[in-house]
């Protein structure tokens, strides 16, 4: 009887752990949301602005957890989060939680060489034929560069 009442209670505990909130690097400061959808829709406009996003995460960094993409459960538009490698580690256990994640949003421009280069790698991966004819721009992305993050 006794060993079924610890299990009972280590059972309840790791629940009521499992539900904790885990803070990575800085604390967020910020507590206005800015949408996923928002940024998605006008990016020009939050560059090098400090923001404060939140959605699901549906993928993380298998090498350094040095990445997350987050994805706005509303509209279905996504956000890749960044950080400096080894200053914030996400866990691959965070798929599927939320995150409330606070940074800078950055603007990344590939010269037309390097948007090649990646062209080909991403044929080469795919076992496709690389054409240098469709690649027409250099690419442009955009990402958020955390500052902190807070995923249950």
């Amino acid at each position: 009887m006794m060993l079924k009442s610890a299990l009972f209670t280590l059972l309840s505990l790791s629940l009521l752990l499992a539900g904790e909130a885990k803070q990575y690097g800085q604390k967020l400061t910020l507590e206005k949301t800015t949408p996923i959808e928002a940024i998605d829709k006008a990016p020009e406009s939050f560059v090098g602005k400090t923001v404060l996003v939140e959605g699901t995460v549906v993928d993380v960094c298998k090498k350094r957890g040095c990445w997350i993409k987050v994805v706005d459960d509303k509209s279905g538009s996504s956000l890749l989060v960044k950080v400096k490698d080894g200053e914030i580690v996400f866990p691959l256990e965070a798929r599927g939680k939320t995150a409330r994640v606070e940074g800078v949003f950055q603007k990344l421009e590939s010269t037309m060489e390097e948007t090649v280069e990646h062209a080909k790698k991403a044929c080469k991966l795919e076992g496709k034929e690389f054409d240098p004819a469709t690649v027409t721009k250099p690419d442009v992305s955009y990402r958020l560069k955390a500052l902190g993050a807070v995923i249950k």
